[in-house]
């Protein structure tokens, strides 16, 4: 596979989250069965590190480990690594892009800066900075406006994407989020290639992005294997049983989708249940879970066994 023409964001494409031993430290080992359950869940390739991964609550250093190990682990398996860059200094963000394009990432996640209201001009510069130092890696600039409070000008996407070939779309964590992939997809035409959009937010919005051009979905990764369900369903024009599908994960999506702490505790909760890390912990400030949210956490593991393979790994819950 060609790292650097961007092929390897397509299709199901989780975010790793970042195992905890009860002391809060990371659990490296944990992170490693991670990535390997994720990779053996047939996901088409990894991100790391996002909101699901905790990632304000990592130090540079823990950061640096993580990401060395997962494109080690990456590089041994032939699954493509999408590596964040998150940095709010453009100085920072765009030495980090050039070290994940030097280190092998597939491809680089931009979360343009959000504190301190960024000005239009100095947003620009600061994505432009970092397109010339990742080049000719791919780089996927994350559009979440809940989450930060930041608006992109779709017209700067477009003046960036004539002039730095890198440029290859949107992570879309909107919530609507079709408007926003349908005003990419006629970007294209504008552009004259296409500019890409990955559907985030859980997926919540999957179907709609995939009927309005999504080519990937970047979803948490305790449940990879009904993503990879679903999407196969959908490259196969299975419509229908996607929709029902779909429609079954919905109540629970929506429900997780109403904070990103919220969403992490129950995506570890998940993972923690099938056997996939050792502590549910996340770390502090976090959210937790009271007894109605862990008993749907079971009921999700037992309507969706046919995909997981186990309705719950802990014969008695801590």
């Amino acid at each position: 596979m060609n790292r650097r023409n961007g092929e390897s964001i397509r299709g199901v494409i989780p975010v790793l989250e970042v195992p905890f031993l009860d002391d809060e430290a990371i659990d490296y080992a944990g992170f490693e069965s991670v990535i390997n359950r994720t990779i053996g869940a047939n996901a088409d390739a990894l991100m790391f590190p996002a909101f699901a991964s905790e990632f304000l609550k990592l130090s540079a250093a823990e950061k640096a480990e993580l990401e060395t190990t997962l494109l080690a682990i990456g590089q041994s398996q032939n699954t493509p690594v999408v590596l964040s860059v998150a940095e709010h200094g453009t100085r920072l963000a765009a030495q980090a892009a050039e070290s994940a394009a030097e280190r092998g990432a597939s491809a680089i996640n931009l979360l343009p800066p959000h504190r301190l209201g960024v000005s239009p001009t100095a947003m620009r510069h600061h994505l432009e900075t970092v397109l010339i130092a990742a080049a000719p890696t791919p780089v996927i600039v994350q559009y979440a406006p809940a989450e930060t409070g930041a608006t992109l000008d779709l017209g700067v996407i477009a003046d960036l994407a004539e002039t730095h070939e890198n440029l290859w779309g949107l992570k879309v964590d909107a919530s609507p989020a079709g408007a926003v992939i349908a005003a990419l997809t006629r970007l294209s035409t504008t552009v004259g290639r296409p500019i890409g959009a990955t559907v985030g937010y859980a997926g919540l919005h999957l179907l709609d992005g995939v009927a309005r051009g999504a080519t990937a979905v970047q979803p948490g990764c305790s449940f990879t294997e009904i993503y990879v369900a679903l999407w196969r369903l959908l490259a196969d024009g299975r419509t229908e049983d996607a929709f029902e599908l779909h429609r079954r994960m919905l109540p629970y999506l929506a429900h997780w989708m109403q904070s990103v702490e919220l969403i992490v505790a129950a995506e570890k909760r998940i993972s923690y249940q099938r056997g996939w890390i050792t502590t549910p912990v996340v770390r502090q400030p976090g959210y937790a879970l009271d007894a109605l949210e862990l008993a749907r956490i079971d009921a999700f593991l037992t309507e969706f066994h046919d995909h997981l393979g186990v309705r719950n790994q802990l014969a008695v819950r801590n």
